[in-house]
């Protein structure tokens, strides 16, 4: 069985002229996506292996121990990197990955189902759940008031339904 992969940073460019790369980091401690040895392709396949890297900005200057020119660098803009799921550490308690949540079913807070969790977006605000019910796809704001409860060994969250009504309000 292919290993569940996780996405733990990207290239966001080329830096200079050396082959270097500018790589945005997903983890929670943004240097600790050059620990985990070589990066894997979406494949699971190895792909690139930092050597050498330096905070800038948002971002980090990498250098590969494969020999890049800028083009290729270049080249590979938005190119993920990923690492297998059960090689991240254990999350602590009340924690867990966004990865973890796709797949839970999604209940009200009176029990009612309103679907499965089938993304985790954020579009610059927060992150939401996506959830697909009966009625079509649907967010839900990824708040504690919104989402009182993540229950990953029941398979299961809870959510306030998003107020659908739309009606303006006379006043």
């Amino acid at each position: 069985m292919k290993p569940q992969l996780i996405t733990i940073a990207r290239i966001k460019g080329a830096h200079g002229v050396k082959g270097e790369a500018r790589v945005q980091s997903f983890t929670a401690d943004p240097a600790a996506c050059f620990t985990y040895g070589p990066f894997l392709d979406r494949d699971g396949k190895p792909f690139l292996t930092p050597v050498k890297w330096r905070p800038q900005k948002d971002d980090f200057i990498v250098t590969f121990r494969e020999a890049l020119t800028r083009e290729e660098v270049a080249a590979l803009r938005g190119r993920e990197f990923c690492v297998p799921r059960n090689a991240l550490p254990e999350a602590g308690k009340d924690e867990f990955y966004i990865t973890d949540l796709i797949g839970l079913r999604a209940v009200t807070s009176d029990g009612q189902a309103a679907g499965r969790v089938v993304a985790v977006e954020n579009f610059g605000a927060g992150d939401l759940l996506e959830i697909e019910g009966d009625e079509g796809r649907f967010y839900v704001a990824f708040t504690r008031a919104d989402v009182p409860d993540v229950d990953l060994a029941g398979g299961i969250v809870t959510i306030v339904m998003p107020d659908t009504d739309d009606t303006p309000e006379n006043g």
